[in-house]
């Protein structure tokens, strides 16, 4: 049985109330894939009509079910879909297995569903190298057929987490042409965690109905805004699956509309917000905020710098303030920086200013602001329009106490 973890200290309350998305079932079950007794497969199964939409991984060893679910984006949305998750292995690095086993999952969901394996996604997530036991996943796929339900999001969210302390989740609810659209989205992720998708798996549902390409085309775009602006410990996944399903139940089309954009990005970067709440070992939330850049990619850069600098990280994890470590990250960047222009600031604290440490500095003020759970640093450049916003957490012994313990 796998090691149970406490629940981060960033978590959030509890499991959000996510509304029932018409046109999607959902069913969860445990199949052994690496535990015996852990609920570590879900089964989501869309109507026809539903239009699906995908970012990935970008790296160069992503696994056999990112390259499968790669190949079919795009295709009919007159059959339904069906999106089949396990936890436990990450199917990644299993040479030709690994594509054997895509192959007889999403063949053996098609006879069970009826819905066209062109149509059948998969992802996988755990531990990378091994074969996977698809035939255990196989075995079980006549109990998840027969107990979908439209309100078994939660277990979904709960049978894809690995080293997660906490399921997530995330909805809106808004109103499209007079009409009321909802959208409801889980997600897994805790370390491995840095932009281009980091080790999360993410699968929101929406009934409102969209057209393919433009859905495809607004995914990447918020992507870009939430979850590749997150980082944990600076390191990219090969299984990171990121998944938009509109089924067209609610009977409007939103197609290009702005209230329905501004909704999903919510949903998206609260997400987001929760995958590094719940870092490996993460005791702080940490707002990076970079203004005054020579441009956006500058200040990016700079924000990325500081949110995956293991000393500013660990300065964090100590609660202490200490702003040379920004200075350092700034320098070390490549992008464009003028020592004597840039300001730092810890919350409403001017820490530094014009090259120097502000007249106006205390260092007992900025130590009692970083005993905070939720923190933000500023750095303003002094050079242009830039701007980033970019999201991490502190490095802690705990991280390291995770991932040494990761495959025992």
């Amino acid at each position: 049985m796998a090691k149970s973890l406490p629940v981060s200290p960033l978590a959030p309350a509890g499991f959000p109330d996510l509304p029932v998305i018409g046109g999607v079932r959902f069913a969860s079950a445990a199949a052994g894939v690496r535990y015996e007794g852990r609920t570590d497969v879900m089964l989501a199964l869309m109507d026809p009509g539903t239009s699906v939409a995908g970012v990935f991984t970008r790296s160069a060893t992503r696994s056999a079910p990112v390259l499968d679910c790669q190949d079919k984006l795009g295709g009919a949305t007159d059959a339904g879909a069906a999106i089949l998750v396990n936890s436990g292995n990450s199917n990644a690095f299993t040479g030709h297995h690994g594509q054997t086993s895509v192959e007889e999952v999403t063949k053996a969901v098609a006879n069970v569903t009826g819905v066209p394996v062109e149509r059948v996604f998969t992802a996988s997530t755990g531990v990378i190298g091994e074969p996977l036991r698809h035939d255990r996943i196989v075995a079980k796929l006549g109990d998840l057929n027969g107990t979908l339900e439209p309100g078994g999001i939660e277990r979904a969210a709960r049978a894809i987490m690995t080293t997660d302390t906490f399921a997530k989740g995330a909805a809106a609810r808004i109103e499209v042409d007079g009409k009321p659209v909802s959208i409801a989205g889980i997600a897994k992720g805790s370390g491995m965690i840095a932009p281009d998708m980091a080790t999360m798996l993410v699968y929101i549902f929406t009934d409102a109905a969209y057209d393919q390409a433009p859905l495809q085309s607004l995914l990447a775009e918020l992507s870009d805004r939430t979850f590749n602006c997150i980082t944990v410990d600076s390191d990219t996944s090969t299984s990171d699956s990121l998944m938009l399903c509109a089924t067209g139940a609610a009977e409007v089309d939103a197609t290009d509309d702005p209230g329905f954009a501004d909704a999903l990005h919510g949903v998206m970067l609260d997400l987001a917000h929760q995958v590094v709440r719940d870092g490996e070992g993460a005791t702080k939330f940490v707002e990076v905020r970079i203004t005054g850049a020579a441009s956006d990619a500058d200040a990016r850069i700079h924000g990325l710098s500081i949110a995956n600098s293991p000393l500013v990280k660990t300065a964090i994890a100590g609660e202490d303030p200490n702003w040379g470590r920004i200075v350092m990250a700034i320098g070390k960047s490549g992008a464009e920086a003028d020592r004597d222009r840039l300001s730092i600031r810890f919350g409403d604290i001017l820490v530094a200013e014009r090259g120097w440490v502000s007249p106006d500095y205390r260092e007992a003020d900025a130590a009692t602001y970083m005993k905070g759970q939720n923190l933000v640093i500023s750095v303003d450049l002094g050079l242009g329009e830039g701007t980033a916003t970019i999201w991490t957490c502190d490095l802690t012994h705990g991280y390291i106490q995770i991932n040494a313990d990761y495959r025992s």
